[in-house]
């Protein structure tokens, strides 16, 4: 969908009246607003929002865009900032809208397994919330400090998808704003729904372009009462890859299957400061298992270890005392922010690939690092096939880095479809890889999303730019 709309420029009348909305200190212009807001977590794109406004309830977000439909302003909504793809970033400048403040969670309900929260409550507050109600909210993608609706709309998944699958999994309704300002509920809170078209689905994953998640409904599940994690190391990455089709052919199903490199290891040791319990090897996976019942989970960790030994691992190390697990846990967590700190500049590559050719990927991006004399180092979900893949700028002239940048791109985005794979695992498509889409759906799939867009947005003003408009 082109964008034909002109859209108008805010003005001192449009600041009153988002101020008598929202109140007077959260509305910022000029000056007032941080530099933060123009770019995400891994920056690249970049834009100011001619107004920041912090909204508190699903009424002010309503009146806010009844006010931007009928001056056609456009709006672009931004939680914790923490994306990787541009999806928050103000292209056509307008009103930024933050959803940090619409941060409670509103209610539990035990006999129905969920829990209704607002868009702006954090995924570790979520999950720590859970825990304490003897409750598990499955999703857990790294980055913790995102919030849930910024989770949503990329339909994030994480390192326990292998067993419990992804956000759209646990999303029972949503109550979202329109573009024009109408307030809806979208699905319900029962465990099956075949009552037509499933629109709450469509704005899972719709990175804002579709309407503003202002509520959720979120299905839990009963906390399990034992938990376990293994750490594999192996002679090289081909054989720790290889391993994983094996271990999930065993019909055991661990929570969750991570790979990691040594490379990727000692960055995150050196940002630590702290000590990873072995970086002999170059490769590792590391494996969770979970249960109700110590002997089953006991269990399922020991024949996986035995079936890894089979396959080639040099060890197998139970991950059991309080001091090797946060050194394990919190090596892997910090792995984008260790890689981003060993470099001048970096860029993602978030792709997912069939599980059985991840180790074909792997190795590609291997010869693609040596081709054009750059590091790519990687980790990612081995469970799901979701590779998180960094090309480095390290000294790199700006005219030599954004060329080289451009065309690992779209090497790595062929090698994905030549696999079976898409772009995007879970970070979305935002602004950076819409060209890539593009590409790999052709048109009539880009041109479907285009006319559902036109249907929810008519005017364009939710986030325009991204993903295929």
């Amino acid at each position: 969908m082109d964008n034909q709309i002109t859209y108008n420029q805010i003005n001192a009348e449009d600041i009153a009246i988002l101020r008598s909305i929202v109140g007077e200190g959260d509305v910022l212009v000029g000056e007032r607003i941080s530099p933060d807001y123009a770019h995400d977590e891994l920056g690249g794109i970049e834009r100011m929002p001619d107004a920041l406004v912090r909204v508190h309830t699903t009424e002010e977000v309503s009146a806010v865009m009844k006010h931007a439909w009928a001056r056609s302003i456009p709006v672009t909504v931004r939680g914790s900032g923490t994306g990787l793809v541009g999806a928050a970033v103000p292209i056509e400048g307008g009103i930024l809208l933050e959803t940090t403040k619409m941060n409670q969670i509103l209610s539990l309900d035990k006999s129905t397994l969920t829990v209704r929260v607002q868009p702006g409550v954090l995924l570790m507050e979520l999950a720590a919330f859970a825990e304490e109600n003897d409750f598990l909210y499955p999703p857990d993608p790294g980055e913790k400090s995102a919030t849930i609706g910024g989770n949503i709309s990329t339909n994030a998944g994480g390192m326990r998808a292998v067993k419990y699958g992804v956000t759209r999994d646990y999303v029972r309704s949503l109550t979202v704003v329109m573009p024009n300002g109408e307030i809806l509920t979208l699905g319900a809170t029962v465990a099956k729904n075949s009552s037509g078209y499933s629109l709450k689905d469509l704005v899972i994953g719709s990175e804002g372009t579709l309407c503003i998640i202002c509520e959720a409904v979120l299905k839990l599940v009963p906390l399990p009462k034992f938990s376990q994690s293994l750490l594999v190391p192996f002679e090289d990455m081909k054989s720790a890859i290889e391993a994983v089709p094996h271990i999930i052919r065993s019909k055991i199903i661990p929570t969750a299957i991570e790979y990691m490199s040594r490379d990727t290891i000692l960055f995150s040791e050196d940002y630590l400061g702290k000590k990873f319990p072995d970086t002999k090897n170059d490769a590792y996976i590391l494996l969770t298992f979970d249960g109700n019942s110590e002997a089953q989970v006991e269990g399922d960790m020991s024949t996986v270890a035995e079936l890894c030994l089979e396959l080639g691992a040099i060890d197998a190390y139970i991950v059991d005392t309080e001091e090797r697990k946060k050194a394990v846990w919190s090596a892997r967590g910090a792995f984008l922010e260790a890689i981003k700190a060993s470099t001048t500049e970096m860029d993602e590559c978030d792709v997912v690939v069939p599980v059985d050719r991840v180790d074909a990927f792997i190795k590609f991006t291997h010869e693609l690092a040596k081709e054009f004399g750059v590091r790519i180092p990687s980790f990612g979900h081995a469970g799901d096939g979701n590779l998180h893949v960094y090309i480095c700028r390290d000294a790199l002239s700006k005219e030599a880095w954004e060329q080289t940048l451009s065309a690992c791109f779209d090497r790595m985005y062929q090698e994905a479809s030549k696999l079976g794979g898409l772009v995007s695992g879970e970070h979305g498509i935002g602004y950076a890889k819409k060209e890539f889409l593009k590409q790999q759906y052709g048109e009539t799939p880009i041109a479907l999303m285009q006319g559902i867009k036109k249907t929810f947005d008519e005017k364009n003003i939710l986030n325009p730019g991204k993903i295929c408009f």
